[in-house]
């Protein structure tokens, strides 16, 4: 070990870039990994709705909550009709769906009637939806029961004078966050003006996620209220397996044939639309995954010429050890243990810049933090990767005869 440092300390600032390059690769792939691995995480969650069968539409034109008689019977047309297509098993109007990005309806809820703040849960979303949302949309409840067809009414949340709907499904999450360790089903929600309002939980779901997931409302902190008609205009209907995209397509003219003066703003199928919303997650996840191979790549070369270098200049040493009875295998661990130590310093400063990077990065990007388990996971791969890169080189010094390197000088 005393002449492997022996020699690092003749060649100090070389060592020390290395060691910088090191570090620096580091802290860049740990958080790199644990960005790309939140991300993927994030893509991976139930939206908890049936996703390969459904497909929807957006319209102008047909009025909202305070909608007239007219626009009702309107409304009940268009449903009638598209319960009519072939292949399809159901359709409702809600207000927006999982992942959709549109429709999306924030307000705080209470626990008691004018509760005050600790009895209060902001940035909750409500979806609303008309007879048969449950069924349509496929939520599968973890507790309580499906909403009776007399619970259905006329609601809109933007006009705190009417009551809402007597009954509410509400996710797990809201559970756990307005009654943590206690039974939700028949508890009380207060909403509207001032808490005014009350309406009482008779399902829960473990699975359906917001329109858009961020800080302020999470992935899932939402609920779902039976209503008549709702604003959006967002027709959802669900199909039977193979005619999804044939269904798809006839979709605006069978709208058309109701009312040929609407507009047909959206006309989607699900998945697309949840693909769509994670489109910048995956171009993040490859920029990233192009990164993290450069700074490798970049690494690995640094290592390689730095030991081809050194081999070069260390021919006559290498000749006397030989000569002096040192076997190609002394040889090839003494250049892996010179590599050995160098990423290693090089890996214990990067340990401290990873957590200082996903600190800044907390700061600025709203990150979480990073878990432990990443950073002897980069060090790992680190190691790994030195010890292939020096393998060349040390091979090559390891191969050459003493003979040979002796009279080379």
């Amino acid at each position: 070990m005393h002449p492997i440092v022996s020699a690092l300390k003749h060649h100090k600032t070389v060592v020390i870039l290395v060691v910088l390059e090191i570090a620096l690769t580091c802290a860049i792939v740990s958080n790199g990994i644990f960005i790309i691995g939140n991300h993927l995480a994030t893509m991976r969650m139930q939206t908890g709705v049936a996703d390969n069968e459904l497909i929807w539409a957006e319209s102008s034109g047909i009025g909202d909550a305070s909608a007239s008689a007219s626009q009702a019977s309107r409304a009940a047309a268009d449903l009638a009709a598209l319960r009519g297509m072939p292949g399809v098993k159901s359709a409702v109007i809600t207000n927006s769906l999982p992942l959709s990005s549109t429709g999306s309806w924030g307000t705080c809820i209470a626990r008691k009637a004018g509760g005050a703040d600790a009895d209060s849960v902001c940035t909750v979303i409500m979806y609303a939806g008309t007879t048969g949302v449950v069924n349509t949309l496929g939520i599968r409840l973890s507790q309580g029961r499906d909403f009776l067809s007399q619970e259905y009414q006329d609601y809109d949340p933007f006009q705190g004078s009417r009551a809402p709907p007597p009954s509410v499904i509400i996710t797990r999450s809201l559970a756990e966050k307005m009654w943590p360790g206690e039974d939700p089903l028949g508890k009380p929600i207060f909403l509207g003006d001032r808490n005014s309002g009350v309406t009482h939980v008779v399902g829960v779901t473990d699975h359906l996620l917001n329109p858009s997931i961020n800080k302020q409302s999470g992935a899932d902190l939402n609920m779902l209220l039976p209503v008549t008609l709702t604003t959006g205009n967002m027709y959802v209907l669900r199909t039977q397996p193979g005619v999804r995209d044939a269904t798809l397509r006839n979709l605006p003219k069978v709208l058309d044939r109701v009312d040929d003066q609407r507009i047909i703003t959206e006309n989607h199928s699900y998945s697309d639309t949840v693909s769509d919303y994670f489109h910048d997650d995956r171009a993040l996840i490859w920029l990233l995954l192009v990164v993290i191979g450069c700074l490798l790549a970049l690494t690995a070369l640094g290592v390689i010429g730095l030991s081809s270098f050194w081999v070069q200049q260390r021919m006559h040493q290498i000749g006397i050890r030989r000569a002096i009875g040192a076997t190609r295998r002394d040889i090839l661990r003494y250049f892996q243990t010179e590599n050995f130590l160098i990423v290693s310093a090089g890996i214990a400063l990067g340990l401290g810049l990873a957590v200082a990077l996903n600190l800044m990065l907390m700061k600025q990007y709203e990150l979480p933090r990073l878990p432990l388990a990443y950073l002897p996971a980069a060090a790992i791969v680190l190691w790994l990767l030195g010890q292939l890169a020096v393998l060349g080189p040390a091979l090559r010094a390891a191969a050459v005869p003493p003979v040979v390197a002796t009279r080379s000088v």
